[in-house]
């Protein structure tokens, strides 16, 4: 291995031709974070060297801008050939060097500056009628996603393209030295020192030799992969994708697979905006490939992997694969069909049980650590029926709700979700969700245990789930058992609820205001009903504007008599519900409570909304229990 300085003179004159592989991560640079700070350093270079030669011809200034590390690996040459480098790290830099360059080569020769502008040419251009058409005409060649883009920034063929990067960075740079070379003021009011021939000799001067880089050319022998996992990029670290990808495709130039080929269908999608994008889930905020990579690993590990052992964990995992084509295509494959699975996600119906799993679970529950299973579920490679995913999908979604109700901890389920995939890796596919339900349904320990029915009537009547549990998984509750009254009657109409229903107390927790009885509750049983007033059989849905006009007013239109509060008046709540809401749970609590509103109706109706609960999120205690029932009859 060498390592030297070298500044873009050094780099680039000559047959010189530096190849970014097909496999690399596209260009990322972006104005605000790179090619402006790059600028506004080439810029103050120039500038020095210019106000230098105003006071002295001669001078020759001993300024410099350092520009990082590039690695690459040397070819061995060929007489008549260009001078072949592989780029292992600092391709983005190396990109935009070459973007800069000429976007500033273009300036200066629309001004006329012939000797400078073919100075600068030198340094883009292998010229020669053998290169000519060919990538080898340029002396830099980026990774396959950037190809067209950067063909058209160089050369401008005929085709149009214009959404890209590369075209941004080359007309930021065109824009930003024509500018400067003309002698246009800046935001600022200051006019760039010198005349125009000083300042085009000064900023090609600055371009040719005074950006420095740390050169590193590897030997046959180093490993390259090693040193690539080492380096970042300015400004831009790499993902753990970008490097599993450097990984698997030098792994596959050893094994003489068709890498581009890989790049345009197995991998191109991955670097595109929708993958990179950063989402937050749980602690972690991560890229999205990033996120998938870890799930899929833990879901084909069946292990619990810390996020930044993804790299490591994935080449032991996949070195196997590796040795052959065969084995590699069939494994880069399978990774392939469950990456368009989890894109796929969030457009699954929310009607059906693997959309609802997904909404309700993973999404409402922030039980992202479900997501393997969920995967595994889902996946084609392993094919598993819909009925038994099913089965098994409405009863892991029964085991989190009846969890999250009871306030039950969640701080085990990574570890559980990696004993069931190992539970599920040993079942026919015929019988996941049947093993699945009565897996659960064995379970003993408090951090594992699916909560029965006659648990669930036990603890949760009277106690306080507002303020306890967030709002939104409070509405995923009772939307569906809104949803479920409707399916036990067909003389209702089927529809979807509004998404931002909010939920109500029907007594008011400000019950004091007029709702104290008479005589009034003692401290005691005033602290009972502030816990009643915050319970499950208290709660309900309406959409925001009822909510406001609903607030602390009594429950009849005579309690009611001289309120002004909240517009309607003289209106009781009752009123109020019965006017403007056409939920089933509202319209129950009105025909059956005209006249009140009490704490034992409060009791009450949470039996019977955790009977709902029940029939909606299913429990196999309940499923005998009905059977048992059905027998008795005969």
């Amino acid at each position: 291995m060498e390592t030297h300085t070298r500044s873009p003179r050094e780099l680039f004159e000559g047959k010189e031709h530096y190849e970014i592989p097909a496999f690399q991560r596209p260009y990322v640079w972006s104005e605000e974070e790179q090619w402006a700070p790059l600028w506004d350093d080439v810029r103050r270079v120039a500038e020095s060297v210019v106000e230098a030669k105003v006071n002295d011809p001669d001078a020759n200034p001993e300024i410099q801008h350092f520009m990082g590390a590039v690695v690459y690996e040397s070819k061995r040459p060929i007489a008549g050939d260009v001078t072949r480098h592989e780029v292992i790290d600092g391709q983005q830099r190396m990109t935009t060097i070459q973007i800069l360059l000429d976007a500033v080569q273009e300036v200066i020769q629309r001004r006329n500056h012939a000797e400078q502008s073919e100075a600068l040419e030198e340094l883009i251009i292998n010229a020669g009628a053998r290169f000519k058409s060919k990538k080898e005409r340029f002396k830099l060649w980026p990774s396959q996603a950037d190809r067209k883009a950067f063909e058209y920034a160089m050369d401008a063929p005929d085709e149009a393209l214009v959404e890209h990067r590369i075209i941004d960075a080359h007309n930021f740079f065109l824009g930003e030295a024509e500018e400067w070379i003309l002698g246009v003021a800046d935001e600022d009011g200051l006019v760039p020192p010198g005349n125009e021939a000083l300042r085009v000799e000064a900023l090609s001067s600055t371009l040719q030799y005074r950006l420095v880089l740390v050169a590193i050319d590897l030997t046959g022998h180093d490993d390259a992969q090693l040193i690539f996992e080492t380096l970042n990029d300015r400004g831009t670290p790499l993902l753990k994708a970008d490097l599993i990808k450097n990984w698997i495709f030098r792994k596959g130039e050893q094994i003489k697979a068709d890498v581009s080929r890989w790049a345009d269908d197995l991998w191109a999608e991955f670097d595109g905006e929708w993958w990179r994008t950063e989402v937050r889930q749980g602690r972690l905020t991560r890229s999205r490939i990033d996120t998938f990579l870890h799930y899929w690993l833990t879901m084909r590990r069946q292990d619990e992997i810390k996020a930044d052992q993804v790299f490591r964990v994935f080449t032991e995992y996949a070195d196997p694969y590796m040795e052959n084509v065969d084995g590699a295509e069939r494994l880069l494959n399978e990774l392939r069909r469950d990456a368009d699975t989890f894109h796929n996600f969030s457009e699954l119906e929310s009607d059906k049980p693997e959309g609802r799993f997904y909404s309700r679970v993973i999404e409402r529950l922030d039980m992202a650590a479900t997501t393997p299973v969920f995967l595994w579920m889902l996946s084609p490679n392993h094919g598993i029926e819909p009925v038994q995913r099913r089965i098994a999908l409405e009863a892991l979604e029964s085991w989190a709700i009846r969890r999250m109700l009871l306030r039950l901890t969640s701080k085990d389920v990574n570890k559980f979700a990696i004993v069931i995939l190992k539970m599920l890796d040993t079942c026919e596919k015929q019988q996941v969700g049947d093993k699945l339900v009565e897996f659960l349904s064995n379970q003993t320990a408090e951090t594992r245990k699916w909560p029965t029915c006659s648990e669930m009537k036990d603890i949760l009547p009277e106690q306080r789930v507002y303020g306890f549990i967030r709002q939104d998984r409070l509405r995923v509750i009772f939307s569906a058992v809104e949803q479920h009254l409707r399916t036990k009657n067909s003389k209702y109409e089927a529809v979807s609820l509004p998404v931002k229903l909010e939920i109500e107390h029907l007594m008011p927790q400000g019950w004091r205001t007029h709702w104290d009885p008479e005589p009034k509750l003692d401290l005691e049983s005033a602290q009972e009903r502030d816990r009643l007033v915050n319970s499950l059989g208290n709660l309900t849905l309406v959409t925001k504007s009822l909510n406001g006009s609903l607030s602390n007013r009594p429950w009849t239109d005579q309690a009611a008599t001289g309120l002004r509060e909240g517009g309607e008046p003289g209106a009781g709540k009752h009123r109020l519900l019965d006017s403007y809401s056409l939920l089933i749970l509202n319209k129950e609590i009105l025909v059956n409570h005209p006249q009140e509103w009490n704490d034992e109706n409060i009791k009450a109706r949470s039996i019977t909304l955790i009977e709902n609960i029940c029939e909606v999120w299913k429990h196999p205690e309940s499923e005998i229990l009905m059977a048992n029932q059905a027998q008795s009859t005969f």
